[in-house]
Formats: structure tokens, C-alpha cells, sequence
């Protein structure tokens, strides 16, 4: 049988790399674990999780297709938990990276029922931002 713990990584197909590492390292957190410049991968740590950016430009991004965009997104979302979930301290940081938050929601996830805010990064991505399961 296999059990699944928690998202190893994912990997995002992106056109404009530095301003998604602007969203992803200054806006949410993630510093940058590695880079194979010469392959295209840029793999930002995220927690105990790796969120890999590959510009769409590179080697490995070419052999992707086309660049994602409003007809041709490559996922919905994807959820990250955040620890301290702290509403008004998260909005108010997304807001100093001109990052607009959604409306806060309790929404079910890997540890179950709990508030999120949804948020986008700049080519598109919806990325949910997870707080802890309802007592």
C-alpha cells in the first residue's frame, strides 16, 4: 500500500521567471533551494515541499508546449498550510507585494476542515494558503 504525506513538489511551466520569484520568495516566503540555469529550473523551498519554476524558454520548458496562460493553465491550484494562520498579518504582507488576497473561507484540506485565502501569482496560478484544522 502506498501512503502519501505530504507534496514532495510541484513543478510550474512559467513565462516570466523573475516575477515569479518576486511572488514566491518575497510575497509568500520560499527561498531558493537550487538552480540548473543550463537545464531551466529554478527549485524554491517551500516548507518541508519543493516548488520547482521552469521558464517555458529553457530546455526542460521547451519540451513542455506551449506557455501557460488565460487558455491553457497547467493546474487549478495548489495548497500550501501556513503556520501562524494570522488573517489580518497575511493580508496585510501580501498587500506590501501588491498581492490581492481572496475572501477568507473555511475549505477542506489534508488535515481537514480550516480557513484559507486564496491568492494569484503573477502568470496565473491560484495558490491556496492553508491555515490550521477548526478545533
Amino acid at each position: 500500500m502506498i501512503r502519501i504525506r505530504e507534496i514532495d513538489h510541484l513543478v510550474l511551466r512559467v513565462a516570466d521567471l523573475e516575477a515569479m520569484l518576486r511572488f514566491y520568495c518575497d510575497a509568500l516566503g520560499c527561498t531558493v533551494e537550487r538552480r540548473q540555469d543550463a537545464l531551466g529550473l529554478v527549485q524554491l523551498r517551500a516548507g518541508s515541499s519543493l516548488i520547482d519554476l521552469v521558464p517555458v524558454d529553457g530546455e526542460l520548458g521547451r519540451a513542455g508546449g506551449a506557455a501557460p496562460g488565460p487558455q491553457g493553465r497547467n493546474m487549478d491550484h495548489f495548497c500550501v498550510r501556513v503556520e501562524p494562520f494570522d488573517e489580518a498579518e497575511i493580508r496585510q504582507h501580501l498587500g506590501r507585494h501588491g498581492c490581492a488576497a481572496g475572501a477568507l473561507a473555511q475549505r477542506f484540506g489534508a488535515e481537514g476542515e480550516g480557513p484559507s485565502i486564496y491568492v494569484t501569482d503573477p502568470e496565473g496560478n491560484v495558490v491556496e494558503l492553508k491555515g490550521p484544522p477548526n478545533r
